[in-house]
C-alpha cells in the first residue's frame, strides 16, 4: 500500500534539499533518511504514523521508506536488468555497514553438483581453533536471484558474533541463470558437506543447523525436508526469517502489502518467474514450495520469524501452523512493525536492531540446548 507524499512548497524544499544528499538513493533512503533535521523528516512522513492490519510502522523504517519514496524507488528489481538489480541490492547492505564487525572469516570452496559453491566461513574473534561450537549453515536471501556472500556478509558476521556460533554462508547458484532446483541442489550439498566437515569447520558433530532469510530460509526449510527423506543426519535447527514458503500463494498479506514497503508484489512475481518459471518443476513441488509437502512430520525444530508489513507475511504464519500441525516444536516470532529485509536493515537501529538481536539471541539459546 504505497503512501503518498506530502505536497507544496515544504516538499518541494525537502526535495530540494535530499538532491544535496549522496548519489545514492538507496543510501540515502535507508540511512541517511532516519539522521535528517526533524523538520524534514516531519515534512517525509506527513507527521502522520502508518498503521495497517493491527500494526504500526516502526518510525525508523517509516522515514528510511519515505526517503526511498522521495527518491522514486519501490521494490527490489529495476525493470528486467538483473545486473542493476544486484547492483542496487548490493549497495543499499553494503551502504549500512557492518563490514568493521570483528570476527575471522575465510573464502570456503565447497563440492557441489555443477562444480564449486563459494562460501564464506566465519569464527567468532577469539576462536584460536579449538573450540566446537554449534554451526550455522546460512543461506542469503535476494528471491534467488540477486543476493550473495556481500549483500549478508554484515548479518552473518553479527551472527557469528553474537550468537558465538560458526557460520557458513553458502554462495548457491542464482537464477535466472540458474533456475530451480539448481539453488536448492547446491543448498542441500553445502549442508552435507558441513556435517562431513564440521572439524575443519569448528564445530561439533550433530550440531550443525539450517537458516537463513526469504529466498534463503525456503532454502533451509527444503535442506530440512531434503534430509528428513535421504536418511543422513539432519539440522538441529531451522531458523526461518520472513521465509519464501509457497511459489503458488496468493494470500491477503502479498497483496495488502504489495507496494511501499521495501519488498513488492511485483518484486515476488519476478522471482517466482525467474527462479520457478523457467524451470522444469511444478510450483507446487517442496523443492520450491514447502509448505506444499504432503508430510512435514519428522523434521527439526523451527525458528520461524515474519514482520508484519511483510508481503510473505502470511505464508509464514501459515508455514509454521502447518509445522506444529505435523507435531513439530516451532518458535513464531512475530515483529509486527517491520517490513522484509529488517535483518540487514539492523545498522539503522530502531526496532530492526532491537528484532534482529532478538532473533539472533534465540538462535544461540536453540543451539545451546541442540
Amino acid at each position: 500500500m504505497k503512501r503518498s507524499l506530502p505536497g507544496g512548497t515544504g516538499f518541494a524544499a525537502a526535495a530540494r534539499w535530499a538532491e544535496q544528499l549522496p548519489s545514492s538513493a538507496l543510501t540515502v533512503g535507508m540511512k541517511v533518511t532516519p539522521v535528517l533535521p526533524i523538520g524534514v523528516q516531519r515534512l517525509l512522513t506527513g507527521r502522520r504514523s502508518v498503521s495497517i492490519d493491527g500494526n504500526t510502522l516502526d518510525p525508523t523504517l517509516r522515514l528510511a521508506l519515505a526517503g526511498q519514496h522521495l527518491m522514486g524507488i519501490d521494490g527490489l528489481v529495476t525493470g528486467d536488468d538483473v545486473a542493476a538489480s544486484r547492483a542496487q541490492l548490493r549497495e543499499l547492505t553494503l551502504g549500512l555497514g557492518g563490514a568493521d564487525i570483528g570476527v575471522r572469516a575465510r573464502e570456503v570452496a565447497v563440492p557441489g553438483p555443477a562444480g564449486a559453491i563459494g562460501a564464506r566461513h566465519y569464527r567468532p574473534a577469539g576462536d584460536s581453533g579449538g573450540a566446537a561450537r554449534p554451526l550455522l549453515v546460512f543461506y542469503h536471501g535476494g528471491g534467488f536471484a540477486l543476493g550473495d556472500l556481500d549483500t549478508h556478509d554484515a548479518v552473518c558476521r553479527l551472527i557469528c558474533r553474537d550468537a558465538d556460533v560458526a557460520v557458513l554462508s553458502i554462495d548457491y547458484r542464482r537464477a535466472p541463470e540458474h533456475p530451480a532446483p539448481a539453488a536448492v541442489d547446491d543448498a542441500f550439498a553445502a549442508f552435507r558437506w558441513a556435517c562431513e566437515h564440521v572439524a575443519e569447520l569448528g564445530a561439533a558433530p550433530g550440531r550443525v543447523a539450517v537458516g537463513g532469510d526469504s529466498a534463503g530460509g525456503n532454502l533451509a526449510a527444503a535442506v530440512a525436508l531434503l534430509t528428513r527423506d535421504d536418511g543422513g543426519p539432519v539440522p538441529i535447527l531451522q531458523w526461518l526469517i520472513y521465509p519464501v514458503t509457497d511459489a503458488t500463494a496468493a494470500t491477503r498479506s502479498r497483496t495488502l502489502f504489495g507496494e511501499g514497503f521495501l519488498l513488492t508484489k511485483a518484486d515476488l512475481d519476478w522471482f517466482t518467474d525467474q527462479y520457478v518459471g523457467r524451470s522444469q518443476l511444478d510450483p507446487a513441488d517442496p523443492r520450491v514450495s514447502p509448505l506444499r509437502a504432503p508430510d512435514l512430520s519428522g523434521l527439526p525444530p523451527a525458528l520461524v520469524a515474519i514482520a508484519g508489513f511483510d508481503p510473505l507475511r502470511d505464508e509464514g504464519e501459515l508455514f509454521a501452523a502447518a509445522l506444529r500441525e505435523a507435531g513439530g516444536i516451532v518458535d513464531l516470532r512475530r515483529m509486527g512493525s517491520l517490513t522484509h529485509g529488517f535483518i540487514n536493515l539492523f545498522g539503522l537501529g530502531g526496532a530492526s536492531a532491537t528484532a534482529t538481536a532478538e532473533l539472533i539471541s534465540a538462535l544461540r539459546a536453540h543451539l545451546s540446548r541442540g
